[in-house]
């Protein structure tokens, strides 16, 4: 078959020749597969991504695209492959998904979590979601021009990592530090967490595209005492002084703190809401214009602010033993722009007798929503649901955009799928019973297509 480019718009051939039967049925067996392949994160290194990223290299392979396998520890395997665009000055587009999960306790899922069983048109298994889903779509989506003969406008980079539900220190993260000239021009990427359906209630489905993380702050707190006997007085007591730390962070009500990407997401969704929103007013206040959205408001109410959850105490080994050490972590987040005040927060709040330090940091993000890949996102969910309202959101989390942040490439979340009512997408992340409707894949994969072709045609510039 003659190779076509797609750079004017397809030359008389639309996403119904790209996105044929075979991408359809694909995408559905792709992620039942890839979640049959046990790739669970549980941490510290344990984890074996090896056999999920040989699936995806053959896969690449059978439609003549050339996969590198890329391992910094063996059996934490990552995969880089390029598909040619038809404009090689054109700036290329990061395509990216993790092949890890996290565990999953079979006694408490209605299927096994690595069955990957289809049932009543459904997916089901660890992954479904976040994110095997994704890189099967990638997957159907490539190999479906690779049969219909056709090119991207541009270079079209895919990165399928190990390690993203731990440090991205064996996935992302070794690729940014030792193969960075595999993503060369590279100026864009898109990865998990976005343009899901948020039914909003009254028909009103709104589509959050990812513009934004949350920064990390993982903190490991340490209060250093006398150690004695309980049944003695003791006022220099390491667990006291931990607990009274604990609950000062807890209690501690972080000041309202509105970036560029959560102050677009407020103004759209008020709109959508029928509400006017004052967001430069002295007097405006975030938590009662929250209040109005109705579940609307769970797409914005955690970002508005930095925060700190303690999540685990560890002290002492005899009930009549006062311990001179107690360690406590707490899981912290901190919105773009809000670091110094998350450092200076967590000093004053510890207090003199307990120490911190960063078990893990890594940088929040903030994308542009006036860009026109941006523009290009919301056309292309528009367009397969015409009733749909893409608005941009920062997700509370991180991805391994932070990663490849470092080599200037700027982040969203796309991960398209359109679910139906009372379909819980946010509570499935590492969830119990966690699925994909078929019919969601289906369309992430015309989604993703037409993004891909749309978003080419619109750079024009070239990469730097």
């Amino acid at each position: 078959m003659a190779e076509e480019s797609l750079n004017d718009g397809g030359a008389g051939r639309g996403e119904g020749d790209r996105v044929d039967g075979a991408a359809l049925a694909e995408v559905v067996r792709f992620t039942s597969d890839l979640i049959r392949v046990d790739t669970t994160n549980r941490g510290g290194g344990d984890c074996r991504e090896r056999p999920a990223a040989e699936y995806v290299a053959e896969r690449l392979a059978d439609a003549g695209i050339e996969p590198t396998l890329l391992e910094r520890e063996p059996g934490r395997t990552n995969v880089v492959a390029r598909v040619p665009g038809a404009d090689p000055g054109a700036a290329a587009l990061l395509v990216h998904g993790h092949l890890d999960v996290v565990p999953a306790e079979p006694a408490d899922w209605s299927v096994h979590p690595f069955s990957g069983e289809v049932r009543d048109g459904v997916v089901w298994g660890r992954g479904a979601i976040d994110m095997k889903n994704m890189d099967a779509m990638v997957l159907a989506t490539v190999r479906a021009w690779a049969r219909a003969g056709v090119r991207p406008p541009r270079d079209i980079v895919l990165a399928f990592t190990a390690d993203e539900e731990d440090s991205a220190a064996a996935g992302a993260g070794f690729l940014v530090e030792e193969h960075a000239h595999l993503f060369e021009g590279c100026t864009e990427g898109i990865s998990e967490s976005g343009a899901f359906t948020f039914h909003a209630g009254g028909g009103l489905r709104i589509y959050p595209v990812g513009a934004g993380e949350r920064g990390t702050g993982w903190l490991r707190l340490t209060a250093r005492g006398t150690a004695g006997h309980g049944s003695k007085v003791n006022s220099d007591n390491a667990v006291s002084n931990l607990a009274a730390a604990i609950a000062r962070i807890a209690d501690h009500q972080w000041p309202v703190r509105l970036t560029p990407t959560v102050r677009a997401a407020l103004g759209e969704l008020a709109a959508l809401h029928g509400i006017e929103a004052r967001l430069d007013a002295a007097d405006f206040d975030v938590d009662e214009l929250l209040g109005k959205l109705g579940p609307a408001a769970a797409l914005v109410a955690p970002t508005v602010r930095n925060s700190a959850n303690p999540t685990m105490l560890d002290a002492g080994y005899k009930i009549n033993v006062i311990p001179g050490t107690a360690v406590g972590h707490v899981d912290g987040r901190m919105v773009p722009g809000g670091e110094e005040e998350f450092r200076a927060t967590l000093d004053r709040l510890t207090g003199p007798d307990v120490t911190w330090e960063f078990q893990h940091e890594e940088i929040p993000l903030q994308a542009p929503v006036d860009s026109p890949a941006f523009a290009a996102m919301r056309a292309a969910i528009e367009k397969f649901d015409p009733t749909a309202h893409a608005v941009p959101y920062c997700m509370s989390g991180g991805t391994d955009a932070k990663q490849f942040s470092r080599l200037g490439v700027v982040g969203y979340g796309f991960s398209p799928l359109k679910l139906p009512a009372g379909f819980d997408y946010q509570a499935l992340f590492h969830g119990v019973d966690e699925r994909v409707p078929v019919e969601a894949l289906h369309f992430g994969v015309r989604v993703l297509d037409d993004f891909m072709m749309r978003a080419g045609r619109q750079s024009r510039t070239t990469a730097p």
